[in-house]
């Protein structure tokens, strides 16, 4: 499966939550799914994802409350929010946040589908971009340094992806 986008599936209703995973694995994403905040802050800290489709209002850690740790935590993740309860006060703030998207429920597949394409595409443009940077200074670190201070700096470059 590692050719299959990693989506993570955030709602607490179950349902719903059951449905829409369904709809997506048939398109050929790789879906885990979490009914509240917590699982999904404790399976996004054991396993790599591109993608979360994360609802705004759930018992616990809330959507946005979930959305800011995600996007401390995960540098290239990309969040799209998918609300029954949005709205543009919402909207704005959860854009300042981080997420990538803000779709109301219900939702149109098609829609929903387009929006993930383009937040995968933000996601490797923004992990493009960020390699580059590490490529250039890994290049720069080849000229006056000695063998050790490469190696040091190397260290701390690896520390930053982490």
């Amino acid at each position: 499966m590692p050719d299959k986008i990693k989506l993570l599936i955030v709602d607490d209703e179950v349902k719903f939550l059951e449905s829409i995973a369904r709809r997506l694995e048939l398109r050929d994403f790789d879906v885990t799914k979490a009914t509240n905040g917590q699982d999904a802050l404790t399976i996004a800290s054991k396993d790599r994802f591109d993608l979360v489709l994360l609802d705004l209002k759930m018992p616990g850690l809330n959507g946005k409350q979930v959305l800011e740790i995600l996007k401390k935590d995960h540098k290239f993740l990309e969040v799209i929010i998918l609300t029954g309860h949005g709205s543009l006060d919402s909207a704005v703030e959860c854009t300042r946040l981080g997420a990538f998207d803000y779709l109301p429920k219900p939702y149109e597949l098609e829609s929903l589908l387009e929006k993930l394409q383009k937040a995968y595409e933000a996601r490797l443009q923004k992990k493009f971009e960020s390699d580059q940077e590490r490529l250039e200074k890994i290049a720069n670190l080849a000229t006056g340094h000695s063998a050790l201070g490469i190696l040091r700096e190397l260290r701390k470059l690896d520390d930053e992806e982490k």
